[in-house]
């Protein structure tokens, strides 16, 4: 038996980032010189030696086989998020008819980029010069500083109070994510039936549908 070397333990209080949970899917935009026949899916645009591909949670889409039009707004946008650069860029997509809604109508959909410290507006500059394209926003940052659970629960009590920041009126806000900056990782914690799976919390959500 090879021997298995017992990994790191990164320290706890150090600094996290929490941003607004929003009740959406999962989308990313992937821009890649990966040649398309080594993936399961067409490119949604070409540039040089550049693939842009649209993905859900668990595939990669196309405006033929879409989840909830995210690949064809894709489309629609390719020429604005060549700006992205080469990379995967993570977000949420959200808004009428998919999830919660957040009170958008008429197909008014977004798409909200997870990567706060290197697109929100109060970024650090220097390091990240380059602005986000116009037709992207970015999840709202609600603290960065060390960790601790009471300030985790302080932000679910702002949300409870004062709504979505994603969606300022809508006060039916899903919860936060703390990104844990010194180990890398991710947590969820939402406002209502936390201990629940998400699959128990979904059948009790009502979606608006497109109007």
């Amino acid at each position: 038996m090879h021997f298995e070397e017992f990994p790191k333990i990164g320290r706890l209080t150090r600094e996290c980032v929490i941003t607004e949970k929003i009740d959406g899917t999962n989308a990313q935009v992937c821009i890649s010189s990966v040649q398309p026949h080594t993936i399961s899916a067409s490119p949604i645009a070409v540039r040089g030696a550049l693939f842009m591909y649209a993905g859900s949670r668990t595939r990669y889409i196309t405006p033929e086989m879409d989840n909830h039009g995210f690949a064809r707004w894709v489309s629609e946008h390719a020429d604005e998020l060549w700006a992205l650069g080469e990379g995967r860029h993570f977000g949420e997509w959200w808004g009428s008819g998919v999830q919660r809604g957040y009170g958008l109508l008429k197909g008014d959909k977004r798409f909200s980029l997870f990567n706060v410290s290197r697109w929100a507006d109060e970024r650090d500059r220097e390091k990240y010069p380059t602005d986000r394209p116009a037709c992207c926003s970015v999840v709202p940052e609600l603290y960065r500083g060390l960790f601790s659970d009471r300030i985790v629960d302080n932000m679910i009590a702002k949300l409870r109070a004062e709504g979505s920041l994603a969606a300022p009126g809508f006060m039916q806000p899903e919860g936060v994510v703390a990104f844990h900056t010194a180990t890398g990782v991710l947590f969820k914690k939402t406002l209502e039936k936390d201990e629940e799976p998400k699959s128990a919390q979904r059948s009790q959500i009502p979606s608006l549908a497109d109007a």
